[in-house]
């Protein structure tokens, strides 16, 4: 049965469906030596001959074992497979597939570390990413200053930013010594720096950003930095529920406020260690 191209070979664990698209706009698929056009498709029985960037993408009707694993990135690493600069990457460190590759969930500027999710699953990393999923996203953020009732009330209504309007969902005073303060904040998007912009735009300077959820996944006090680590089944199936991809369990009331206790528990767990950076 055919089916679109970038939906095939983002299934076999090569990228996203959001990143193959892009790599058939740019010409860099081929199927059997032709240029690939956007929305074409094909049968995976027929065995026809695909490429990227002139390099065969093998077995692909075969799905990969499902797999996603936590990455506590550490400071300097880009999130790019190959950096012309010759600068470390978010994939250095990673463990190696028999098929596919490991596909990032997101991403975090250099400045940025904590929590990176990875799959072999292009279809799930692409739902999450998608902006109409409004996956939860918390950080411990450490800025110069402390902010006002004012700031915080400002920062949660909106403030507009060079590319729209942006908001914090929630902000939570972790306390602080000398002239920095940590904040927890949580937010529904992940656009370009959006964490430092919004601090910024207020006129505060980011000192330091860690990412300590993603969803329900939290980091791990255990996971040291430049490590990864398997995650159990059952917050795999969270995050496809998150995407849809699984039917959504029935929830009962504390279900429903879950994310919001999630929350309060990360910020507890958290708040000790914010401090003493």
């Amino acid at each position: 049965m055919k089916e679109r191209l970038q939906k095939i070979i983002a299934r076999a664990g090569y990228g996203s469906r959001r990143e193959v698209e892009k790599w058939i706009e740019l010409g860099r698929i081929k199927v059997n030596g032709r240029v690939a056009t956007l929305g074409e498709q094909i049968d995976p029985a027929d065995n026809d001959k695909i490429s990227l960037d002139n390099k065969p993408l093998r077995k692909l009707n075969v799905t990969p074992r499902l797999r996603v694993i936590a990455y506590n990135k550490p400071l300097g690493e880009v999130c790019t497979r190959h950096d012309p600069q010759g600068r470390p990457t978010i994939f250095d460190a990673l463990p190696k597939l028999a098929t596919g590759r490991w596909i990032a969930i997101g991403r975090l500027d250099i400045n940025t570390s904590g929590l990176l999710l990875f799959t072999t699953d292009g279809e799930l990393a692409n739902r999450l990413m998608h902006p109409s999923t409004e996956v939860e996203r918390e950080y411990a953020v450490r800025v110069r200053g402390e902010a006002s009732p004012e700031v915080f009330k400002q920062l949660q209504t909106g403030v507009e930013l060079e590319d729209g309007p942006a908001h914090f969902d929630n902000i939570l005073d972790s306390g602080g010594q000398g002239s920095n303060h940590w904040y927890h904040v949580i937010l529904r998007e992940g656009r370009n720096r959006e964490v430092r912009r919004l601090w910024e735009a207020v006129g505060f300077t980011v000192s330091r950003l860690i990412r300590i959820r993603y969803g329900g996944i939290e980091l791990k006090r255990y996971l040291r930095l430049g490590k990864w680590k398997d995650l159990e089944e059952k917050d795999i199936k969270q995050l496809q529920v998150l995407a849809s991809i699984i039917p959504q369990a029935k929830q009962d009331a504390a279900g429903k406020s879950g994310s919001r206790a999630r929350a309060g528990k990360t910020h507890r767990t958290h708040r000790k260690n914010t401090r003493k950076k």
